[in-house]
């Protein structure tokens, strides 16, 4: 067994019921996000009227390895994995499952995004950040939290981030797919680069996190109560979950964000490795191979494509043992494990035999860095 630090660079929290019903702005009392039981028997956050995440999201931790049956859609609260969402048990988990550090992300979190009311989410966006700063505060040198960032304004976005940073929160993590025409290679971000660059805060592009509902859902009649008030995620959309990664990613490096800011680290959370060599090929066959618009940018560098992914990207994963065969492609030293935990499909409590399995024809650097030793440098843990 080997001895390497294990830091989970993609964990989650499960938002209390109350969070924002006991803390918000009460001129949105009426709208913030709110537990709603609907027809199914489950426990759904609604916000303003939009159905986000179902309780069963973060319910049934672990229990995948006993067989799939035991899964399912809707849950309760009652159901919820405490380490989710007490930090007490939160690290009694960690220790079960040999995790010394845990970078976290939202859950119900992660649907906001869907909010069209910029002033709404930026106030419920400030109340979440808080409250998983005073959450990782309880064990600051195991648990590190990434801030909610909204960038309809982006003003706004820079002073929010700065906050954030002087709160004790290691990272930003903004919409993976920003609104239409508003491409994240634009001037107006350039503000928001620079801050998170000055600030050494990494900016994370989780999956799911489309701006305003560009998500790729149905309205779908749920088979259990006929009902057809939710909007409900299919399975071909999860499948090709890397679209959005994958566009956003070739405009901020054809689009020279990262000539412009050579230090900005970037990341792709939660969406695997595999298609990373094809895009990468992709990357620099298009900008050396084909014809040349006019409006194109052109590096002043003597750069390619690839090399701003290998020296601005992180990639974060799971259990994608394809992508750790083409690890040598993809570049070692931007690959971060990620248990996914409380999510049903996370590799805990299996997650040092997991990593094992996944790493076992890597080198003891390439597991030592793999599992946690490049978490560690790019969010500075010590």
């Amino acid at each position: 067994m080997s001895s390497f630090r294990i830091i989970s660079s993609d964990d989650h929290i499960a938002e209390p019921p109350d969070l924002w019903t006991g803390r918000s702005d009460s001129k949105f009392k009426d709208r913030v996000p709110r537990i709603v039981r609907l027809d199914d028997g489950g426990d759904w956050w609604v916000t303003d009227g939009i159905v986000g995440q179902t309780m069963a999201s973060a319910s049934k931790t672990g229990e995948r390895f006993e067989g799939n049956e035991n899964l399912t859609i809707v849950d309760q609260f009652e159901q919820v994995r405490p380490g989710a969402y007490d930090p007490d048990e939160r690290v009694k988990d960690m220790d079960l499952d040999g995790v010394d550090v845990s970078v976290i992300y939202p859950n119900q979190g992660l649907m906001l995004y869907a909010v069209p009311d910029t002033e709404l989410l930026n106030s419920v966006l400030v109340t979440y950040n808080d409250w998983l700063a005073e959450f990782c505060g309880a064990y600051p040198k195991r648990l590190k939290g990434i801030a909610m960032i909204n960038l309809d304004d982006v003003r706004w976005g820079v002073k929010e981030l700065e906050r954030c940073h002087g709160i004790g929160l290691v990272g930003g993590m903004v919409p993976v797919y920003p609104p239409q025409g508003r491409s994240y290679d634009l001037s107006e971000y350039e503000p928001f680069w620079e801050a998170a660059d000055q600030l050494n805060m990494p900016i994370s592009l989780h999956v799911d996190t489309n701006r305003k509902g560009l998500r790729g859902q149905e309205t779908t009649e749920q088979p259990e109560t006929g009902s057809a008030r939710v909007q409900m995620l299919q399975p071909d959309t999860v499948v090709n979950m890397v679209t959005w990664i994958k566009t956003t990613l070739a405009k901020m490096i054809m689009g020279g964000v990262f000539e412009r800011f050579p230090t900005l680290q970037i990341g792709s959370v939660e969406h695997e490795l595999a298609w990373v060599p094809y895009f990468l090929e992709r990357l620099d066959y298009v900008y050396t191979q084909r014809f040349r618009m006019d409006h194109w940018h052109r590096f002043k560098e003597d750069m390619l494509p690839s090399d701003y992914l290998h020296r601005n990207v992180f990639l974060g994963f799971q259990e994608d043992g394809l992508g750790i065969r083409l690890r040598d492609i993809i570049g070692v030293d931007s690959l971060q494990w990620g248990s996914d935990y409380p999510h049903q499909e996370s590799t805990f409590p299996r997650s040092r035999q997991i990593l094992e399995e996944i790493l076992a024809d890597c080198s003891e650097d390439e597991k030592a860095k793999i599992a946690g030793g490049n978490a560690a440098s790019l969010y500075h843990f010590n």
